[in-house]
């Protein structure tokens, strides 16, 4: 699958810090950075841009604000050795507290929007790129949108600005067959425009439908490190590098950075194929109540979790 025009996306400390409110510290962060570069990932994302204003820091660790003074922690003095990308909420930043690229550290903006925010996302994306940063925007939960609604938002996002559009699975719901039809439209309906993905493992197919979609033409992908991320978590990194067919990237530094630094986080937090994510990504539901389950006293008790979810009484 050697395809010199794709770029590898680590979210490990972005989509992670879902599950830890992005308290990771700082030996974790440059670590995961200094692996990232020895192995060739094009960018890391190391959290999100957001207003302080939105979101308290006595509640939320620094990669949920990424202040340019934590970034230059976690580059040090020398060169920076990976592009780092941060994602932006719709109506969770100022365009006040984006800076300009000539006095950061990011290199590319996320914008993360759901269809009926895509007028507002566009006009934050073209804010981002008209101060210097490279810019996608990330179209989210598109499983639960109807095809009318995606086409008039894959329209107005044709006419935009911003050079890179991701397709996004946030519930985990999606089989290849969707990733099939739903890569060939965004093709159809992007032209010029280049496409991500971005996977949950909700039903064990994270990695598969990456694979599907870079078979489809899609060229910016979307993993973290052993899968962290939000509930279900996220493609695997080390799986998409040994997949991907470039000697540009190197597997071991992953596995060595995992080995040290992620290992030890399975043990304070859940993530990857539990069986109340599962039922989110069968059911096309957001995995907030499964999260919730997964923090309680009662996290294994799964037959009471689906049959809460389905509706259905326990058989004696």
């Amino acid at each position: 699958m050697f395809r010199p025009e794709i770029k590898v996306i680590d979210c490990t400390v972005r989509d992670g810090g879902l599950m830890n409110k992005w308290m990771f510290d700082e030996e974790f962060v440059r670590k995961v950075y200094l692996a990232n570069a020895a192995a060739g990932i094009d960018y890391m994302e190391i959290g999100y841009l957001s207003s302080e204003s939105a979101f308290s820091r006595q509640e939320f660790g620094p990669w949920k604000f990424c202040a340019e003074s934590d970034l230059k922690r976690i580059i040090g003095d020398e060169e920076k050795k990976v592009k780092l990308s941060v994602m932006a909420d719709i109506g969770r930043i100022d365009y006040a507290d984006i800076p300009h690229r000539s006095e950061s550290s990011i290199d590319m903006v996320r914008v993360a929007c759901y269809v009926h925010q895509v007028d507002s996302a566009i006009a934050l994306a073209h804010h981002c790129m008209d101060k210097g940063f490279e810019t996608t925007i990330n179209l989210m939960a598109v499983s639960t949108v109807g095809m009318r609604d995606l086409n008039e938002a894959l329209e107005d996002l044709a006419k935009s600005r911003v050079p890179i559009i991701y397709l996004v699975d946030s519930y985990g719901a999606f089989y290849s067959e969707d990733i099939d039809t739903l890569a060939a439209k965004y093709m159809e309906r992007l032209p010029g425009k280049t496409i991500g993905i971005h996977t949950h493992n909700n039903q064990q197919l994270a990695f598969a439908n990456t694979i599907t979609a870079i078979i489809n033409g899609i060229n910016y992908l979307d993993a973290s490190l052993y899968g962290i991320g939000r509930g279900a978590g996220n493609c695997p990194l080390e799986l998409l590098l040994s997949f991907l067919k470039n000697p540009k990237f190197n597997v071991r530094p992953l596995i060595q950075v995992i080995e040290e630094q992620v290992f030890p986080w399975r043990e304070k937090i859940d993530w990857g194929y539990f069986i109340p994510y599962m039922v989110t990504g069968v059911l096309n539901e957001h995995p907030r109540s499964a999260m919730a389950h997964m923090e309680s006293d009662r996290k294994n008790s799964v037959v009471e979790y689906y049959d809460k979810l389905n509706g259905e009484q326990a058989h004696v």
